[in-house]
């Protein structure tokens, strides 16, 4: 398994090298001049559709807090996202997390940002359990949080959770069950935190997750806690 230092030397020479006639990474058709990773053209399907600035719900209209937000508001203060997950970002988080194309990091970040109005001084991103992480050779919110820290010049703590029990994959669980999974599943390793954190995770669906870490976060004394995000994909019940 490369280290944390490798694969991130790795990507700052992927980033800094002049590709020629590169394709683009999703339809294969060749980049011009000004374009890199992607072209314009699948950028611009990039799905943004409006949505709940606190929970990330698809909306018909842009709204601070939906109905659901007025009911029941999930821990954190604002959830920010690219898209939804569906084509083409489903595609490049595949290619990035199962793929090992963790070089994507650094393109989504640029895009991602875009859309940030407030950044974080502080950026921690969601853990791996060891054994997953050791399975997989690299935690793809780890590589995001880098990159959009860069972006936004914040502070990011790679390892400032730290996931104390192995848990089930969520993808095939229920909103209920991914709530159980998660929780105690967690600890805090940071002592001195700023008002503000952000918390980065590459897909959220129920948001179990990172309720769980935000949680830790206002229970030691942060005020704000906002969600970064590439995908965000409908609650399954």
């Amino acid at each position: 398994m490369l280290s944390v230092s490798s694969l991130r030397s790795m990507v700052l020479k992927f980033n800094q090298h002049r590709w020629i006639n590169q394709q683009c990474q999703l339809c294969q058709l060749p980049l011009s001049n000004n374009e890199s990773i992607w072209c314009r053209h699948c950028i611009a399907h990039f799905p943004q559709p409006p949505h709940c600035a606190r929970c990330g719900t698809t909306t018909i209209n842009p709204v601070e807090q939906c109905g659901q937000c007025l009911r029941s508001p999930p821990p954190w203060h604002r959830l920010y996202r690219l898209g939804e997950y569906d084509f083409p970002l489903k595609q490049i988080i595949h290619q990035l997390k199962f793929n090992g194309k963790f070089w994507l990091a650094k393109p989504l970040a640029e895009q991602f940002v875009l859309y940030l109005d407030q950044p974080a001084p502080l950026i921690l991103p969601v853990p791996l359990h060891a054994t997953r992480r050791f399975n997989r050779g690299f935690n793809q919110s780890a590589h995001l949080a880098w990159a959009i820290a860069e972006v936004t010049n914040s502070q990011c703590i790679a390892n400032g959770f730290k996931r104390q029990r192995y848990t089930k994959v969520q993808k095939q669980l229920t909103k209920n069950e991914r709530k159980k999974n998660v929780h105690q599943a967690f600890i805090l390793k940071i002592k001195s935190l700023p008002k503000h954190v952000a918390i980065v995770d590459d897909v959220v669906t129920t948001g179990s997750t990172v309720a769980e870490l935000t949680r830790l976060l206002l229970n030691n004394g942060v005020e704000r806690v906002d969600v970064y995000c590439i995908c965000y994909t409908p609650s399954i019940e």
